[in-house]
C-alpha cells in the first residue's frame, strides 16, 4: 500500500481524485488539505463521501507527513513551493495545475504571467499524456518509472492530443490550418463562482470564450509540435455547454493524400491505440458522445471524411474530471509506481 496526499481536496478536480482514490487496492488515503475547510470533515463539505471517508482537512504544510505521493489540484503558481519540498523528500508530486505543463518559461511567462521559482526542479519534470508520450520528441526519452515530478495535461490539450497524435505521427494530414472546436462542461472552470457559471447566465446558453486566446494553446501546440516534430499553430476555440462534465472537440484537418480513404485511416487509428487501455476508436458510421464517457477514463474517438472540401474530421469525447485531469493524474502514477496502468480505474460508463 502507498500513502496518498491530496492538496486542494475540496475543488473539483481534488473531489475527484480522492472519489477514484478510494477504489484503488493499492492506496492508502492519508492527507486531505484545503486552505477554505481547514478543520473540517471532508464529508462535511460533499455529503457523497459519507460512510466512505471520514478526514478531517489539514493544512497545506502538514501534508508531507507519513506519505509517497502528493497530487495538487491548484491555481497556476501555487504548485512550485509544494513540488520543490516533495523533490527534496523524495515524494512522488503529480501537479494537476498548470506550473509543470510548459516546456518554455517564456510561455509559461506569457500566458500565466508567472515565472519558475526552482528551475531544477522543472527540469526534472514529466508531462504525460500516457497513451501518447512515447511519440513525444521532449518526453519520450524520460522514464515515467522514474518520474519524481508529473505534469498532468489539460483537461483540453487531452482530448485534442489523443485525436490527432496518430494522424500526425502517421502524416495522414497537413500540419497547416488545423481547426479545433472544443465544448465543455462548466466543471472545467473550477468550483469558485464565477459569473458566467451562475446557474442562470449558462442554463439554455451555448456560447464561445476566450477566442483565440484560451491559456491551453500553448499547451495544444506544444503537445502536437513535439509529436509533429515541427512546429504547429492551431486555432482554437472553446465553448461553454450548460452541464456539469464533459469535453467534446471536434477537429477539422486538410488530408495529405486526396486520395487517401477513412478506411485506411481507420485501421491506422485502430492499430495505433490497439494497446490502449483507455482510448477506443469507434467504428466508421459511429460518432463519439459525452454520454458514454461520464465518469470514466475512456476517450472515445470516431473519424470523418469530408471529400469534397478534402478534410479529415475527428471527433473525440472525455470526461474532463476523470481523463481530463483526476483519471489521467491516477493512471500516471499507476505507471511511475509501476502498477496495473488501469488500476482504481475501471469505472463503465452508464448508459444514461
Amino acid at each position: 500500500m502507498i500513502k496518498v496526499s491530496v492538496i486542494g481536496a475540496t475543488g473539483y478536480a481534488g473531489i475527484e481524485l480522492i472519489r477514484l482514490l478510494l477504489s484503488h487496492s493499492k492506496v492508502e488515503l492519508k492527507n486531505l488539505s484545503s486552505k477554505s475547510f481547514v478543520g473540517k470533515n471532508i464529508n462535511e463539505i460533499y455529503a457523497n463521501l459519507n460512510k466512505n471517508c471520514d478526514k478531517i482537512l489539514v493544512d497545506e504544510n502538514e501534508i508531507f507527513e507519513d506519505t509517497d505521493v502528493v497530487f495538487a489540484s491548484l491555481p497556476a503558481g501555487l504548485s512550485d513551493d509544494i513540488a520543490n519540498k516533495c523533490f527534496e523528500k523524495n515524494i512522488l508530486f503529480i501537479d494537476l495545475g498548470a506550473d509543470f505543463r510548459l516546456d518554455n518559461e517564456e510561455d509559461y511567462k506569457k500566458w500565466y504571467g508567472k515565472e519558475y521559482k526552482y528551475k531544477n526542479v522543472h527540469k526534472e519534470a514529466i508531462y504525460s499524456i500516457p497513451e501518447i508520450i512515447k511519440y513525444d520528441s521532449v518526453y519520450n526519452k524520460k522514464d515515467l518509472n522514474k518520474a519524481k515530478i508529473i505534469g498532468n495535461p489539460g483537461c483540453y490539450p487531452t482530448s485534442i492530443g489523443l485525436a490527432l497524435a496518430p494522424a500526425l505521427v502517421k502524416k495522414i494530414i497537413l500540419k497547416d490550418d488545423i481547426i479545433i472546436d472544443s465544448k465543455s462542461g462548466a466543471t472545467g472552470a473550477g468550483r469558485e463562482l464565477k459569473l458566467n457559471t451562475h446557474f442562470t447566465e449558462c442554463n439554455e446558453a451555448f456560447s464561445p470564450y476566450k477566442v483565440a486566446e484560451h491559456r491551453h494553446t500553448p499547451e495544444i501546440e506544444q503537445t502536437l509540435s513535439n509529436i509533429y516534430g515541427e512546429d504547429i499553430k492551431v486555432t482554437f476555440v472553446p465553448h461553454l455547454l450548460p452541464l456539469n462534465r464533459g469535453i467534446i472537440s471536434t477537429i477539422y484537418a486538410k488530408l495529405e493524400n486526396k486520395n487517401d480513404t477513412l478506411e485506411n485511416i481507420h485501421s491506422i487509428y485502430k492499430e495505433f491505440y490497439k494497446d490502449s487501455k483507455f482510448v477506443r476508436v469507434l467504428n466508421i458510421g459511429e460518432t463519439a458522445n459525452l454520454k458514454y464517457v461520464k465518469y470514466s477514463n475512456y476517450c472515445d474517438i470516431s473519424l470523418h471524411m469530408d471529400i469534397r472540401t478534402n478534410k479529415l474530421i475527428i471527433v473525440s469525447a472525455i470526461d474532463n474530471m476523470v481523463k481530463g485531469a483526476a483519471g489521467q493524474a491516477i493512471q500516471n502514477m499507476n505507471i511511475a509506481l509501476g502498477f496495473k496502468e488501469d488500476e482504481g480505474l475501471n469505472i463503465i460508463p452508464p448508459a444514461f
